[in-house]
């Protein structure tokens, strides 16, 4: 953890022993959740996958051999022409440290683009579909099973992927929301309290690092997200536990509070 991340973070003896009182209420950090807030996979967006589509992951390693004059991945693996894809599944686009990225690409990083089997399938067509001022001047791997087994291969790569949203076949839609919930105004002081268990794996300044950044994102995606984990339509069982203690006004006050930082 960086430095600028960790000044939001505290000691977990020192969290235990300190309250936040609001109106009505006392709330402790419980340091058992700071631990499990290795879910580095906090709130990605949703991708459903098709249990019928199988994917092998042998022959996607076969057919990625197209893609190694530019692409490594695997211990060890380096940046090329393109930036290794160690750990691209969640991790928003245009972060890998010392590449040197187009313009176009950091914007749509910016905006909010985070790889997903959906987004990665996209991109592998014909990446200029998705970010047409990329300098990945590809024709795109037009077959779909080739695509499918190449993002099973790369899925080998990123942490727990048995644990990332779209790897679960059941997954079901996100839970739609009351618009009382979704415009719900968090207290940014409260979700800086809050925080402390999300920063001690997730950095403040929106940076990868090789774990998702959370910071940044409209304030109803970041609700929506978390309400999907505590319903438990997100198939992420570490998000789930964490999510579910979670009242209302706490996932608004954590949106408010990261939807300004990292920016």
């Amino acid at each position: 953890m960086n430095a600028k991340a960790s000044k939001h973070a505290q000691p977990l003896d020192h969290a235990v022993a300190t309250a936040y009182r609001r109106p009505g209420r006392v709330r402790f950090l419980n340091p058992r959740r700071a631990v499990l807030a290795a879910a580095v996979l906090a709130v990605l967006p949703l991708t459903t996958v098709n249990a019928d589509q199988a994917a092998d992951a042998e022959r996607g390693a076969i057919v990625f051999k197209a893609c190694s004059s530019c692409h490594v991945v695997g211990p060890g693996a380096k940046n090329r022409v393109g930036p290794h894809l160690n750990g691209i599944f969640g991790r928003r686009a245009a972060t890998i440290d010392g590449f040197n990225y187009s313009d176009d690409i950091v914007r749509a990083g910016v905006n909010g683009l985070f790889w997903t089997a959906e987004k990665l399938d996209i991109y592998m067509e014909d990446p200029q579909t998705l970010v047409s001022g990329t300098r990945m001047k590809y024709r795109g791997l037009k077959d779909a099973g080739d695509r499918r087994d190449v993002i099973a291969f790369l899925r080998q790569y990123s942490d727990n992927p048995r644990d990332i949203p779209e790897a679960a076949p059941t997954a079901v839609s996100d839970p739609v929301l009351p618009s009382e919930i979704l415009t719900m105004q968090g207290d940014m002081a409260f979700g800086e309290y809050l925080s402390g268990e999300c920063v001690t794996c997730h950095r403040i300044d929106g940076t990868d690092n090789g774990i998702s950044s959370i910071t940044g994102w409209p304030t109803e995606v970041f609700i929506t997200a978390l309400h999907a984990y505590r319903s438990k339509a997100r198939d992420h069982p570490v998000m789930r536990m964490i999510a579910a203690p979670l009242a209302n006004e706490e996932i608004a006050a954590l949106a408010a509070y990261f939807a300004t930082k990292g920016q």
